[in-house]
């Protein structure tokens, strides 16, 4: 007999299933469609190299409870991303920041756009782009026209298949210009990716007596059964068969490719905001440092999610999905004992470390 039900076995499910097992006792029985655990944070090796099958994961987090709680299944590789991104036909860094100032412009101009930046938003700033091309001064103006046009424009129109105008500003703030010479993607405390994979990260994390995997299973395997509670992460309108109407999500598509080099490009990751069909290219191997002679990348289209043809990624947020979203929330209410989370279940875009908050407030939310 399982007291507790969980559906999908990505890092939101299994640290779920995790603490219901170890800090209750209770038997969990988790389960996940696809033939493997770990959902997209799912890496596997070939040729010595660690893959990341659906798109880079860097761990990161200023979260002391999220970073100490993983570390009790893994230890660390730690890794800070330095992306490039290529402009104008050479590879500049990434994010946008007064580095890249160097790298495109004379010294100075760079010198003049740099005491500018400095002078209006402080050093240290993140600025959003399209905050910055509301700036009046002509030379901010400059500036926050040439990062929108060559960086930003295309690259967010590929990505989400919309104009950056028509995409919520929560997504397009994720996109700043950095007021340093801080050349590091993320500037949290704390930075790894798990020695041994996040398969392996997520192995452990479900490695618990009280705790049942079943691959290859739907939830409408298990529905008829009974359970005390059920914790869903996959998505909420799937679960009420589409009653309301279907939620869209941004698709991705990855062409894994083996080259024969020992190094393919400059950086674990390299955008390509104008050029090619494909937003960016991963090399795998730099994210562990592994060695090898021949090297192996993924190349990553964004597209339109299909329903039974592709997978979810990222929840398209404005008006009209977040009230469709709200209607499926009322829904799930009336029902006991039934919650969701995650990306899907909460049609919300969480960095790993938010999911995992979100599971340990969950669950200190029912039980506590």
């Amino acid at each position: 007999m399982f007291e507790n039900l969980v559906v999908g076995s990505g890092i939101t499910g299994a640290v779920m299933a995790n603490l219901l097992a170890d800090k209750l006792n209770e038997k969990v029985l988790i389960i996940d469609r696809r033939n493997h655990l770990a959902g997209n944070i799912y890496d596997y090796k070939e040729e010595g190299i660690t893959i990341h099958k659906y798109g880079p994961h860097i761990f990161h987090t200023n979260n002391k409870e999220v970073w100490d709680y993983l570390s009790k299944f893994t230890d660390w590789h730690y890794f800070q991303l330095k992306p490039k991104v290529f402009l104008e036909g050479h590879f500049a860094t990434l994010p946008f920041n007064l580095t890249t100032l160097y790298e495109v412009f004379s010294v100075g101009t760079a010198e003049k756009y740099e005491n500018k930046l400095i002078s209006e938003y402080g050093y240290g700033a993140k600025v959003p782009i399209l905050v910055l091309k509301k700036n009046k001064d002509e030379d901010l103006r400059f500036i926050s026209n040439y990062v929108y046009e060559n960086v930003f424009k295309n690259y967010t129109s590929k990505q989400w298949g919309l104009p950056p105008e028509e995409i919520d500003e929560s997504v397009t703030a994720r996109v700043p210009v950095y007021i340093s010479h801080d050349n590091r993607y993320f500037q949290d405390k704390y930075q790894a990716i798990p020695k041994q994979g996040y398969t392996k990260l997520v192995e452990n994390i479900l490695n618990h007596k009280n705790i049942t995997v079943k691959l290859n299973t739907d939830y409408n395997d298990v529905k008829e059964k009974k359970f005390k509670r059920i914790f869903y992460t996959g998505s909420i309108d799937e679960f009420f068969n589409y009653k309301f109407g279907q939620l869209t999500y941004r698709s991705l598509n990855f062409d894994i490719k083996h080259v024969d080099k020992e190094y393919y490009q400059l950086s674990a990751v390299t955008n390509y905001p104008n050029n090619y069909d494909f937003t960016r290219i991963t090399e795998h191997k730099y994210f562990l440092d592994e060695k090898s002679n021949r090297s192996i990348i993924s190349l990553e289209y964004p597209q339109e999610f299909k329903l039974g043809q592709n997978e979810r990624y990222y929840p398209i947020s404005n008006k009209q999905n977040q009230e469709l979203y709200e209607k499926y929330l009322n829904e799930a209410k009336s029902i006991p004992n039934l919650y969701f989370a995650g990306r899907l279940g909460d049609y919300k875009y969480y960095n790993m470390d938010l999911a995992i908050e979100r599971a340990i407030k969950l669950f200190k939310e029912v039980y506590e």
